[in-house]
């Protein structure tokens, strides 16, 4: 049920969007799994319309995936559709950080060691989630390339919940860390190719071990 408070300070498809993500995310529906409109529209007392807008948020963020005469269901990434998201991430973030490094303030750099410091000893998948991408975002912004972080956030969305395994199941978290501040230290020091040469083996560390993973399930 909409409460009037939440859809003040939102559009009911975004709501919907957020809802929907974190169950998604969150295991609660699964990949493959068929989202049924009439059903939603149920569960947040609404109509059909802004549950479409929603799942089509949803789609460009590749969490959902509709089928001819089908409808929509929840995507299910294949190894190499993984693999081929890292390696356009990699394209895009190492270009991001390399001129981001040139701009970014002192009160960035806080703000990114802040979000470190938070990270050390958190244990939840989804919080380690969210505060990695937050990490990076405050850095990429730094590059002012609106269209480029555009592009960028999707695309981590899209891969979100394997992060989750990467970071917490398949304890890679101490070792993401150790890479987040060797990064973080190449941008205080305003050396951008060293930031995003160290982003380009963090990324394909990532990769490596999840598409590993995932050829095991």
């Amino acid at each position: 049920m909409i409460s009037n408070t939440v859809a003040n300070r939102k559009s009911i498809p975004d709501m919907i969007a957020e809802e929907l993500k974190e169950a998604i995310l969150t295991g609660k529906f699964k990949e493959g799994q068929a989202l049924k409109q009439e059903e939603i529209a149920s569960m947040f007392e609404t109509s059909l319309i802004p549950v479409r807008e929603a799942l089509r948020t949803l789609g460009v963020q590749g969490l959902v995936e509709f089928k001819m005469n089908k409808g929509a269901f929840v995507s299910n990434l294949s190894v190499d559709e993984v693999k081929e998201i890292f390696e356009i991430r990699t394209m895009l973030e190492s270009g991001a950080i390399e001129i981001a490094a040139q701009n970014i303030s002192g009160e960035d750099i806080e703000k990114a060691e802040a979000i470190l410091d938070g990270m050390d000893n958190e244990t939840d998948g989804k919080a380690l989630s969210r505060l990695n991408w937050k990490f990076h975002s405050i850095i990429y912004e730094a590059s002012n390339r609106k269209k480029l972080i555009q592009m960028i956030a999707p695309l981590h969305a899209n891969v979100e919940r394997y992060m989750m395994l990467y970071l917490v199941d398949m304890k890679y978290h101490l070792t993401s860390q150790s890479e987040h501040r060797l990064i973080l230290e190449a941008c205080k020091n305003k050396n951008g190719k060293l930031a995003s040469d160290i982003l380009k083996a963090h990324l394909g560390l990532a990769s490596e071990h999840l598409t590993e993973y995932l050829k095991r399930r």
